[in-house]
Order: C-alpha cells, then structure tokens, then sequence
C-alpha cells in the first residue's frame, strides 16, 4: 500500500503507544489536533491532512471519545523501523 513518509512517521509512532488528541468545532468537525509519542513529545509530521488521511484509509480509530490510536489495519501497513528490529 502506498503511504506517505509523513504517514509512515505518524504511524510508526502511533503503533508504538503514541495518540492523537483532537479539538472539535461547535458543529463536531476536527479543527485541532495534537500527536503524541508514548514519551510524552509532540510530533509535528502529523497534520491535519495527514490525520484526515489516515482516518479516511482507516488507519487509526478513536473508541468512545478518547484519542486517536492505530488501528490493526494500520499496524499492517506500517514497515518496520530500524529500532524496532
């Protein structure tokens, strides 16, 4: 499947215990969102567009309001990194 090196980077940290917080609008449309690794650092790669990305190819998933995570599919469409051999 062909991703992006941005949404490689994203996915990688999010299959590793990262999240993405999101802020709403009033009509509950995503207008903000915010990636963290599992360290605690803000990860700038991940944009709104690659966030709407993602969540289109349903790549990450959110579960009873809480933060975006990775979902199986997108643990599958991940490649390995060179510190997670």
């Amino acid at each position: 499947m062909n991703i992006s090196k941005h949404e490689q980077r994203v996915l990688h940290e999010l299959a590793r215990g990262g999240a993405i917080h999101y802020e709403r609008c009033e009509n509950g449309k995503i207008r903000a969102i915010t990636c963290f690794t599992r360290d605690g650092h803000v990860l700038s790669d991940c944009t709104l567009k690659v966030f709407l990305r993602l969540k289109k190819r349903r790549f990450i998933r959110s579960q009873n309001g809480k933060p975006y995570r990775v979902s199986r599919l997108g643990v599958k469409a991940v490649r390995a990194q060179l510190n997670q051999r």
